[in-house]
């Protein structure tokens, strides 16, 4: 499974990444990354763009264990997407190796939905 590959390398396991509960998101600095990312280019907090909102994605994965490893692999595989047109294109990569920003925009992305 090459979730496991991208966390060796990012130095982190499925046990480790912290949820949402477990740490308060420090959601400044998570929108600040999404934007520098180029996240918000497709994704909007609140509300569809080309992609869905991230309070969405948040929503579709609450509750569920493996959310904090599926989103990691989203940011950082690469994997083909479908748009909201239809068209589908390879996901952008994250550029930043920074494990607690990675965390914290996780944590941030779970959060929106739990609100």
């Amino acid at each position: 499974m090459r979730i496991k590959g991208i966390a060796g390398i990012l130095g982190l396991t499925g046990s480790l990444l912290l949820s949402p509960v477990a740490i308060a998101a420090d959601a400044d600095s998570a929108q600040a990354l999404a934007k520098k990312e180029g996240c918000l280019k497709c994704h909007a907090v609140d509300k569809k763009k080309e992609a869905k909102s991230l309070k969405e994605i948040s929503a579709k994965f609450k509750g569920k264990a493996d959310a904090e490893e599926k989103i990691l692999h989203h940011i950082t595989s690469g994997e083909k997407v479908k748009l909201e047109d239809g068209t589908e294109e390879e996901h952008k990569i994250i550029k930043t190796k920074d494990k607690g920003e990675i965390s914290n925009l996780i944590a941030w992305i779970l959060s929106l939905g739990q609100k």
